[in-house]
């Protein structure tokens, strides 16, 4: 067999002539069976006829001899043709058998004729057959030169040579049919052989390969030693680069909102009334630095995860009210420079679950952008939903950017050339977080532009929170039916109700609430329950299963023995995880003071925690060596009218004269001072039995709770024990956990990568 027979386009014609050639060697064999078969009843019992029989038949021997040969001849070059030429042969010879012997019963002989037509040709050849027959019969019937045929005799002969005729063909296709069946298994034996050689020749190629990476893999394991090396100082110093950036960005920061709280909620301690328009003002100063107070704690969060890392915080959110926030927080820029800012937004906008704060984010990065760069006209933002987004855009009149500068817009660092653009400001990575920041909700940010015209700036956010996984939900579930005591019924469709997100649940045993915030900032997807005590815990649990019953607590435990020294009194399978993250109630402990504020202090939060000292709190020492934070606080201090008088103090030894000398009731104490610092100023006062009572309220800005290194312990217990299978699952989780390169906290509910 040829090997192109295998191919698509030669598989047709290859089957018609698989068929021709079948049907040819069936001729030649049929028309060797039936003159092989009259020669033979001639020639052996045809000496019992009479000499007139035998004489007559003659001419019919010699034609079913010519026939025959002629017939085989034409198969070769016109194989319809020759075997047109035997069935007419075959039905002269019948013929003249029939005027010949005067035999009735001769004329069974016709049912060959349909029958052979069906065989070879098909079935329309031994219906046309069959019509031959029939008038052959019709017209026997009634000839003198015939014997007399009965019309019971023909009938009989009209239906043998069809049913032959029928059988015939039936055999025929069932033969064709295996034909086509065993050619389609070889040529997809042939494809599937081929398959298998190329599959292996692939493999040993992939082999050859291997060998080479193995090669090329032991080289370069050496080169990844010490790029690990560097990799760990450079995250040393980017740990110590952020612990100093967040200390210089607090404390002014401390002063602008401490001042600006002072100014808007306490305007009398200046004794006169301030103009609206100096409040208005320093209203949005004081909205802008809560905003920037926001954005350092994300700085402070980024140190804590993996580089590239950042988290998002989402609820269902008006994106209505944080343009209106967004739009105010840049207006004076517009206003300085006679620039329109016009807001367009559908009062029918549908929330959005995002974290506000980052698109608020966003939208102030695209209109400073938009304002910085445009002189003439202004800047319209606006807002509508399409399909299942939200789309909002931002359009200047500015200069436009250049299809050259496009294409790198959103890389770090990167602004549109040309110095007239270089010279207005920008450190180049607004567009670059704020894209990140948008992928991290599920959107996509993108920029239309035209010289000298203006540019658009759009993203879009989903409308809907992912969808939960239903593949679990695919087979057919069964249902309880109402009108038949305990009778369940086979669900015949796909249940239409709409499934409920069962969230993880877990409780807390936090005292001081630290795990808390962790929990609602990084698991946004998990439900959580902070309880202060051990006997709370196991009556939460008993109501309603959770995760794990999640305990901080230092080692050893402490207080909190009654739970977690008897793991049986948990509900059966719930683990007890046990963690240390202290919070600032534990530092302040560890230091020995009354409480630990962590910089920027409000005015409400300084007054209340000075509150809870008691009311015998007047006179208050406050110990810092910048002159503008004694004055913030003094003035917040102030706005409590006649309530409270102060003592200043820049350097830790003045501090502690102070204390010798006047007595204080309570002391505002800053850690990070030139020369004697907070803490030694701590040392000394506990050593002298006259000033150590005095309560202190420790000011840094420094949070304990944005350590790099969160907690240095794990514990897992678990009523009823670990089987085997537990415990290895357990060990290869937290081992996998502790050493992805990810991080233990999950992209995909925990946020997203950012670079």
């Amino acid at each position: 067999m040829n090997h192109s027979l295998c191919t698509s386009e030669n598989a047709d014609s290859y089957l018609a002539s698989s068929i021709a050639e079948l049907r040819q060697s069936t001729s030649r064999k049929i028309i060797l069976l039936v003159s092989g078969s009259y020669l033979l009843w001639y020639f052996l019992l045809g000496g019992g006829l009479p000499p007139d029989l035998i004489l007559g038949f003659l001419p019919i021997t010699a034609i079913v001899i010519s026939a025959a040969l002629l017939s085989a001849r034409l198969l070769s070059t016109r194989p319809e043709f020759g075997i047109m030429v035997w069935l007419s042969t075959l039905m002269g010879v019948v013929a003249l058998t029939l005027h010949v012997s005067q035999q009735p019963a001769v004329a069974f002989s016709l049912a060959l004729v349909p029958l052979i037509a069906a065989v070879i040709l098909d079935w329309p050849a031994g219906l046309a057959a069959e019509g031959l027959v029939s008038v052959f019969l019709w017209w026997a019937s009634r000839s003198s030169a015939m014997p007399p045929l009965t019309r019971g005799d023909a009938q009989a002969i009209i239906v043998v040579s069809a049913l032959a005729s029928v059988l015939g063909w039936v055999t025929t296709d069932s033969l064709l049919t295996v034909t086509k069946w065993s050619l389609a298994g070889f040529r997809q034996a042939h494809k599937q052989t081929e398959e298998a050689r190329r599959q292996r020749l692939r493999l040993k190629q992939a082999q050859e390969d291997l060998v080479l990476a193995n090669g090329e893999l032991g080289r370069l394991s050496d080169r990844l030693k010490v790029m690990c090396q560097i990799a760990e100082e450079n995250r040393q110093a980017k740990a110590e680069f952020v612990a100093s950036v967040s200390h210089e960005l607090r404390t002014p920061l401390n002063m602008i909102i401490g001042f600006s709280d002072v100014i808007t909620q306490s305007p009398e301690v200046y004794g006169h009334a301030l103009p609206p328009e100096l409040l208005a003002d320093i209203t949005a100063i004081q909205r802008n630095s809560q905003h920037l107070s926001r954005l350092i704690d994300d700085v402070l969060d980024l140190s804590q995860v993996e580089a590239g890392r950042m988290a998002i915080s989402r609820a269902w959110t008006s994106l209505e009210t944080v343009i209106d926030e967004s739009v105010q927080g840049v207006h004076s820029l517009f206003d300085a420079k006679e620039l329109y800012l016009h807001v367009e937004v559908p009062p029918d906008l549908a929330p959005v679950y995002c974290d506000g704060t980052r698109i608020r984010q966003v939208l102030i990065n695209l209109l400073s952008n938009a304002g910085r760069l445009t002189e003439q006209g202004g800047v319209q933002v606006r807002a509508w939903c399409e399909e299942q987004d939200l789309v909002i855009s931002v359009t200047d009149t500015g200069p436009g950017i250049a299809p050259a500068d496009r294409e790198e817009l959103f890389e770090p660092f990167r602004r549109p050339s040309g110095s007239d653009r270089q010279d207005r400001g920008g450190s180049g990575l607004g567009l670059s977080i704020s894209k990140q920041f948008v992928e991290m909700h599920g959107g996509k940010m993108w920029v239309e532009s035209q010289l000298d015209v203006g540019t658009v700036v759009y993203f879009s956010l989903p409308l809907r929170q992912p969808a939960p996984d239903m593949t679990a939900q695919d087979g057919l579930s069964r249902w309880l039916s109402p009108y038949g005591e305990y009778e369940y019924r086979a669900r015949t469709r796909r249940s239409r109700a709409t499934l409920p997100t069962a969230l993880a649940r877990y409780v807390l045993l936090d005292p001081g609430k630290t795990l808390q915030r962790l929990f609602a900032r990084y698991l946004d997807a998990a439900e959580t329950v902070t309880v202060q005590d051990a006997e709370t815990a196991a009556a939460i649990l008993k109501e309603s299963p959770a995760q794990a019953l999640v305990v901080n607590a230092p080692r050893p435990v402490d207080g909190m023995g009654g739970v977690l020294g008897q793991p049986d009194r948990l509900p059966y399978g719930t683990p007890t995880i046990t963690c240390w993250v202290p919070g600032k109630e534990e530092v302040a402990r560890q230091l020995g003071v009354a409480h630990y504020l962590v910089k920027p202090v409000t005015q409400e939060l300084l007054l209340s925690t000075l509150s809870q000292l008691g009311e015998g709190v007047r006179q208050v020492l406050l110990v810092d060596d910048e002159q503008e934070v004694l004055r913030l606080f003094t003035r917040m201090l102030s706005s409590v009218a006649g309530r409270y008088s102060t003592l200043w103090a820049t350097n830790g030894q003045q501090a502690l004269d102070l204390l010798r000398r006047r007595q204080p009731d309570a002391v505002l104490l800053d850690l990070l001072m030139p020369g004697m610092h907070g803490l030694q100023v701590l040392q000394e006062k506990s050593r002298d039995a006259s000033i150590r009572d005095i309560p202190v309220l420790v000011l840094s800005s420094c949070d304990p709770r944005g350590e790099p290194i969160m907690s240095d312990c794990l514990t897992v217990t678990r009523g009823g024990g670990f089987s085997a299978r537990n415990l290895l699952a357990c060990i290869e989780s937290v081992s996998a956990a502790l050493l992805s390169p990810d991080g233990p906290i999950g992209p995909e509910q925990r946020g997203m990568r950012a670079g």
